[in-house]
């Protein structure tokens, strides 16, 4: 089976840390070798263009250059057999939310960071972001569709990275937690939404991963932590995830 496979997305697609780095891929893309993309297409045959990129929006995927890469869409030639993406939770400041959350209390006393750090626990915010989300999810799977009209196009969502309440050594209160998994979820169901109105697949990687949180005997993600070379980046996938994510895609293509 041979075709052509873009991949789209932020750095939950992108696989940052996660060995070996993508062959030419910008350092700041944080793209690897072994992300789910990859992996599908080693199985599958595909011929893949991999433009998945850390930190990236729907404005990224759409519209804007990243780091001086053009918007991911550019990709797309009309002759893809194949086109997945992951995006939508750098739009809501998910990851951002749970950094700021995990780090001591005191730093958000410290000036200028300290600010940065309460705009990321402001929930509010967090809750204006999720509102807009929704349609600018919707404008990628009808622009993917519009660009790639013969492919199969696949809204692939979040692994899970929000432990049960309860769960031991985790660094976030309660309430935290409740507002993490509130974000996850809505996220979640707007992404559900976007592929279901805009004639895209689903694959619901955040479902299969329930029980495999950074947190587990299992996990697909990692915890919250310092982000060290040569492996993958805190509150991320890990390898076993993005086999996972790889193996739910593959599933769903059969």
């Amino acid at each position: 089976m041979t075709g052509r496979y873009v991949a789209l997305g932020s750095s939950m697609a992108a696989g940052p840390g996660i060995r070996p780095r993508a062959s030419g891929a910008p350092l700041a893309a944080g793209r690897s070798a072994g992300n789910y993309a990859h992996l599908v297409a080693r199985q599958l045959s595909h011929d893949l263009v991999d433009v998945t990129f850390s930190g990236a929006t729907t404005a990224n995927v759409l519209t804007e250059r990243q780091h001086g890469a053009p918007p991911q869409v550019s990709a797309l030639t009309g002759a893809e057999d194949l086109v997945t993406v992951t995006i939508g939770g750098n739009d809501v400041g998910y990851v951002p939310y749970l950094v700021a959350a995990g780090l001591p209390a005191w730093v958000r006393s410290v000036p200028v960071v300290g600010r940065a750090v309460r705009g990321q626990l402001d929930v509010a915010a967090r809750d204006a972001a999720l509102a807009a989300v929704g349609e600018s999810l919707r404008t990628v799977g009808r622009e993917l569709r519009r660009r790639a009209p013969t492919a199969r196009v696949l809204f692939v969502d979040y692994l899970t990275l929000v432990p049960p309440a309860g769960t031991a050594e985790v660094p976030f209160t309660e309430e935290q937690l409740h507002t993490a998994q509130r974000i996850s979820d809505t996220l979640e169901q707007l992404t559900a939404a976007a592929a279901a109105d805009t004639g895209c697949e689903l694959v619901r990687a955040g479902d299969a991963g329930r029980a495999h949180h950074p947190w587990s005997d299992a996990p697909w993600t990692t915890r919250f932590g310092l982000p060290l070379p040569g492996r993958p980046a805190p509150l991320h996938p890990n390898a076993a995830g993005m086999r996972a994510v790889a193996d739910l895609i593959i599933g769903q293509l059969a």
